[in-house]
């Protein structure tokens, strides 16, 4: 009887089945595809980005943080000399010793807003954008490395500008309320880097960030009452003063350090203001992270 011959089986290429062997070795230990690997907050990531985005500005610290504090010191003496004649006084102490607080603010608002805009911006442009977006980082991480960086400058620029101050003759920065410096200072600091992080993410080149800059932020800073108090205005300005979130972090700043300002002489009053930007900045910060979640200007 002839022997039956059985069906050849077909030959699985040595690769093949090196890779069948060892995907059925790793089943159970990999999640399924699509499946997140980490979960709650990326610690490693997002500390990554914030030291990523520190050591970027520090490099440069000359340009980034110790000419912004030359340029706010010159605010500060040319101000002086040409409104504080003659022992000129406001909420009872000499004019120089009135500006300061506002001044050191006001530099550390303006190079908060710089950093965070700079940051998804030049990604953009020179194209290396994707450096951001695929480590895995959630967009609240991703914001929030951003805003600690920023807010980390900020401080340096706030600390650089106060150091040349305290030299100046006649300023006293002496603080009658620490806890309204460092609430006012940080939420202010927040509040720019997150504007700074929305205007990145609208601009499509440097001249759209730089239109913000001067024709928004700067005003809105300089009219806030930096050099003078808004109860010399006429009433209708006095309103839209007060409509004006950097008018708080200028008052409350400068409550701080002179127990007075433009919010109210009463602890009650300047917490109420500082309550109020507290909400402001969570609600800022939530649009700007719906902004992110959504793609807009990054992924499409």
């Amino acid at each position: 009887m002839a022997d039956q011959v059985q069906p050849a089986t077909p030959a699985v290429p040595q690769g093949d089945a090196s890779f069948t062997e060892n995907n059925a070795g790793r089943k159970g230990r990999f999640p399924a595809r699509g499946e997140p690997v980490i979960t709650g907050i990326n610690r490693i990531g997002l500390w990554s980005l914030y030291i990523k985005e520190v050591r970027r500005f520090l490099k440069v610290q000359t340009q980034t943080i110790w000419a912004p504090g030359v340029s706010t010191f010159l605010f500060l003496v040319i101000f002086t000399v040409a409104m504080g004649r003659e022992g000129r006084e406001v909420l009872g102490v000499n004019f120089a010793t009135f500006v300061a607080p506002g001044l050191i603010v006001m530099g550390m608002m303006q190079n908060a807003f710089a950093n965070s805009s700079f940051s998804l911006l030049s990604g953009k442009i020179q194209g290396t954008i994707i450096d951001l977006l695929m480590p895995p980082l959630s967009e609240s991480e991703l914001m929030g490395g951003i805003v600690a960086a920023a807010v980390t400058r900020a401080i340096f620029v706030g600390g650089a500008v106060a150091l040349a101050m305290a030299f100046y003759p006649g300023v006293d920065l002496s603080l009658a309320h620490p806890w309204a410096v460092v609430w006012f200072g940080l939420m202010g600091a927040v509040m720019l880097s997150l504007l700074g992080l929305l205007a990145s993410i609208w601009a499509e080149k440097f001249d759209h960030n730089a239109a913000v800059s001067n024709f928004v932020i700067a005003p809105l800073s300089l009219l806030s009452g930096t050099f003078y108090l808004i109860d010399n205005l006429a009433p209708v300005f006095q309103t839209i003063s007060r409509l004006n979130p950097f008018f708080y972090v200028i008052s409350g700043f400068r409550f701080g350090f002179l127990g007075k300002s433009d919010i109210g002489d009463t602890n009650e009053a300047v917490v109420n203001g500082a309550i109020g930007l507290g909400i402001f900045n969570l609600l800022l910060a939530f649009a700007v992270y719906r902004v992110l979640k959504s793609g807009w200007k990054i992924r499409n």
